[in-house]
């Protein structure tokens, strides 16, 4: 069963039907029409008269669907309730398997303060920061007093961008402590934050780990995840372009290590920052599968949510012939998140029926999604995730040109919706201060009959003709591929 919807329980859907394993959705009374309740073997509705998000966080109604219909094991996906410790610990009582680390692990990992002290324990450098979540606005002056500025806020028991806040001076500190903790209430049900000192334009690097029940832990190599909005990952890229070997190396001994420090089982992600010298900060471990796991299948040729399901069975790496000797790096991929949002309107969600679906396809590349289809009803109640495009190739301008013309592929009509993608010139930078940090450019609508959606790659540029003409009532949108614009 997969506790989640959409693109990542359709993903598991077809590994478990690869692995010939029956498969069970669960769906909220929103989502009584959703695709990932089509794909499964059985489907069951939870949350009857809740919230549409809640109803995918009701722990009993999700247990009670498991065990009334003999589920063997529970997949968690990502979001909702794949990092709390409380229903891993649920699935366990109830006699399911959780796929995922051990209830224990997930609540190490899910409290940032604790996560940050095993690092430390491990040899892993951190960031500097509380050792505790704060309690009053007190804390926050003295850390700063500390320090100096400028600082962040981030939520101790969550993460996604939510609770999080960049703080530049002591005006901006009691606002922003306020924000903070109410998002982090809000996202989470709990608003303790802890503070860090905030490091300026760093790469975000994160590596990838796979282990087993029996202390069996090994790496996939890393993921460049710096191409953000609102501290929310838009483009993905595996591997990091231009990584230091000497670094590539450090961050994925110390991911390994943070894992066995820990006892790390199944999939999970250490994440790091990166400045402008060199240096690697831990940040967080996301105990769970990440939406970006696509660009590591591609690279690597591992089936993350096999081995998961392998794992979860007792099965050890070995077995699976998953040796750190032979996860091999084999080209480029990009992954760029297609969304339903509206650039006229700050990016905010956009909703409705898709009247027209052309999405973008060809070797080298993957689609992973959920409702991208013509006639889908777009709901206003979840994560505005349209679709994945994963591109492979080669070497990383190889994989961005695929990338460039898969997007310029694409038409939808019926809502607005958004994608970044990585500018190649980044990419083939020299190694300097910069040095393979990718940039991004996400702009609106210029003017009248505008692309609602602008992509940046310099490697190939898209006549006007070929972008379709708006419609009267609702734009069509189309993928303008034009000079590099570096933010």
């Amino acid at each position: 069963m997969v506790a989640n919807r959409g693109e990542i329980a359709i993903r598991v859907f077809r590994a478990c039907t690869e692995l010939g394993i029956r498969t069970v959705a669960i769906y909220s009374e929103q989502d009584t029409g959703q695709m990932h309740r089509q794909k499964a073997d059985e489907a069951y509705l939870i949350g009857r008269g809740l919230a549409p998000v809640q109803a995918y966080l009701h722990i009993p109604d999700i247990i009670k669907v498991a065990k009334e219909n003999n589920v063997d094991a529970v997949h968690p996906g990502y979001g909702f309730l794949s990092e709390r410790a409380d229903f891993a610990q649920a699935c366990q009582d109830a006699g399911v398997r959780f796929i995922g680390p051990s209830p224990e692990v997930v609540r190490k990992m899910g409290d940032k303060v604790e996560a940050r002290a095993i690092a430390i324990a491990a040899g892993v450098p951190v960031v500097p920061g509380t050792d505790a979540p704060i309690t009053s606005l007190h804390e926050a002056h003295e850390f700063s007093n500390t320090y100096g500025f400028p600082i962040i806020f981030k939520a101790a028991y969550g993460g996604g961008g939510r609770g999080m806040r960049v703080v530049h001076s002591y005006e901006e500190l009691e606002e922003n402590y306020t924000r903070a903790y109410s998002e982090a209430l809000a996202a989470f049900g709990n608003g303790a934050l802890f503070v860090e000192k905030f490091i300026e334009k760093p790469r975000h690097i994160e590596v990838q780990i796979l282990g087993d029940q029996y202390g069996n832990i090994l790496h996939l190599y890393e993921r460049d995840c710096s191409i953000q909005r609102r501290h929310q990952k838009v483009v993905e890229i595996a591997p990091a372009a231009h990584l230091d070997p000497q670094l590539r190396t450090r961050l994925t001994s110390d991911s390994v290590k943070l894992a066995k420090q820990v006892g790390y089982e199944n999939a999970g992600t250490v994440e790091f920052l990166v400045d402008r010298h060199g240096k690697h900060y831990f940040i967080e471990v996301n105990s769970r599968l990440q939406v970006e796991h696509t660009v590591t299948e591609e690279i690597t040729d591992v089936d993350l949510v096999h081995a998961q399901i392998h794992v979860a069975e007792g099965r050890s790496l070995p077995d699976l012939g998953l040796r750190q000797e032979n996860i091999r790096i084999n080209g480029c991929a990009i992954q760029c998140r297609v969304t339903t949002e509206d650039p006229a309107r700050s990016f905010q969600p956009d909703t409705g029926r898709i009247e027209v679906f052309r999405s973008g396809e060809g070797m080298g590349i993957r689609l992973d999604n959920a409702s991208a289809f013509q006639g889908a009803i777009i709901s206003p109640h979840y994560d505005s995730l349209l679709v994945k495009v994963i591109a492979h190739g080669k070497d990383h301008p190889t994989a961005a040109t695929k990338m460039s013309r898969a997007l310029a592929e694409f038409r939808v009509r019926g809502v607005k919706v958004r994608a970044a993608a990585p500018a190649c010139t980044a990419l083939s930078r020299p190694h300097g201060q910069e040095a393979g940090r990718p940039e991004a450019a996400l702009a609106a609508p210029t003017g009248p009959g505008s692309p609602s959606l602008v992509c940046v790659l310099p490697l190939a540029c898209v006549p006007s003709s070929r972008l379709g003409g708006p419609s009267q009532t609702r734009p069509e949108t189309s993928i303008e591929v034009s000079p590099t614009i570096l933010l």
